[in-house]
């Protein structure tokens, strides 16, 4: 039986939901609350570890824990990117080039050892490893390549926001009007979804001064868990809560 969602527009916009309290959470914990990068990143990936231990023991789709480890890898990701990009003075573009090979590196051998990188039938355990790997590496790079586009390519957070958006339009039409696999337009969209939540939630956190919104991080991070907790149950309430096999979850 398959512990993935299906891939419809309501897994998307809890996603986006995700990555961006991901990313105000992140901040709270490194930042407001003065845990630090290193701290915070060993553990925010604890929380990871340990919801994803649960999630691979698993025998069917939990709505709430599958979104939890969501969550977890977005989280961890943030102080993960913060780490290496300013305490390891790594930088944007370096951070960034490292964790793409990575994910490339990740995604290569799973395709070696498994055959496939369906996100939809994710059947076997060494999967679900690797699909859980991909997703912590592409969520710590679109960190980095959201603070890269607010803060060193002179878009701002706004205008960082704007040209992830359009891309991820790009996507949306290619995969309605061409051939493309779709499997290459998921894992596209998964990556950039990530940098949208992380200017995306700047955008909320950050003060009028510094181009933002200035809600905070501890104001910010409660309205989109509150965002996040309603879909996942609007999501139930509505039948939409099924496994990628059509299996439904309660």
């Amino acid at each position: 039986m398959s512990k993935l969602p299906q891939i419809t527009l309501a897994f998307w916009i809890m996603k986006m939901a995700a990555t961006t309290l991901g990313e105000t959470a992140g901040d709270l914990f490194s930042m407001t609350l003065n845990v630090g990068y290193a701290a915070s990143s060993l553990m925010l990936i604890a929380i990871f570890f340990v919801l994803l231990a649960f999630q691979l023991r698993a025998h069917r789709f939990h709505p709430f824990l599958y979104w939890g480890v969501i969550l977890a890898t977005s989280t961890a990701g943030t102080t993960m990117s913060d780490y290496m990009d300013r305490t390891l003075g790594l930088g944007y573009a370096l951070g960034s080039a490292i964790l793409v090979g990575l994910l490339i590196t990740v995604l290569a051998v799973w395709r070696w050892n498994t055959g496939t990188l369906s996100v939809t039938d994710v059947r076997s355990r060494k999967a679900e490893v690797f699909y859980w790997t991909a997703i912590l590496i592409s969520n710590t790079l679109g960190t980095a390549l959201g603070d890269f586009l607010a803060d060193s390519s002179g878009l701002g957070f706004a205008g960082g926001a704007l040209l992830i958006g359009s891309l991820l339009g790009v996507i949306l039409l290619a995969h309605y009007f061409t051939p493309i696999s779709g499997v290459v337009l998921f894992w596209a969209a998964f990556v950039l979804t990530r940098p949208f939540g992380a200017t995306f939630g700047d955008l909320l956190t950050k003060t009028h001064e510094k181009g933002g919104l200035g809600f905070g991080t501890i104001g910010s991070s409660a309205v989109l868990v509150l965002i996040l907790v309603a879909l996942v149950f609007w999501t139930r309430k509505n039948h939409l809560d099924v496994a990628a096999d059509g299996t439904a979850t309660r």
